[in-house]
This record gives C-alpha cells, sequence and structure tokens, in this order.
C-alpha cells in the first residue's frame, strides 16, 4: 500500500503494534533494530500528520471577518 494512501489511524495502530512487540521480547537484535527504526519512521508520520491538522485547524478558525488564521490554545482551553 503507498504510504500516502495510508490514514492516521492506521499508521498509529501499525506504531501500537511495533511497540507492542518489542515490549513482548523474543526478537533478534537485528529484528528489534529494524522495528524500532520502523517504530522511527512511523512515529515521525504520525507527527507530521498531526502538525498538518493543527495548522488546519489554525487557518479555519472563524472571526469577525469570516475565517482568519488563530493560533490554538496549547493548554487545551
Amino acid at each position: 500500500m503507498n504510504e500516502s494512501n495510508v490514514t492516521f489511524e492506521e499508521t498509529l495502530a501499525e506504531l501500537e503494534q511495533a511497540v507492542a512487540r518489542l515490549e513482548a521480547g523474543g526478537l533478534t537484535l537485528e529484528e528489534s533494530l529494524a522495528l524500532f527504526e520502523r517504530g522511527q519512521a512511523l512515529a515521525a508520520q504520525c507527527e507530521k500528520t498531526l502538525e498538518e491538522v493543527q495548522l488546519r485547524l489554525e487557518t479555519l478558525q472563524p472571526g469577525e471577518a469570516g475565517f482568519e488564521s488563530v493560533p490554538i490554545d496549547e493548554s487545551g482551553e
């Protein structure tokens, strides 16, 4: 499957599976290293997707003159 067609949820699920396999143990050093590297790539993809979504949300906040760019309050309020 092309990585551009993979959803955030699918990427996150694969990352969670990789973490579970690493935590379970029983892998060779090479298998562990390969899985760790894959996990790093998946985490980077998730972070990129979340940053893109945050930028879209900041851009789509309604203002007095229609929609305007308003930074999101990172405290969650």
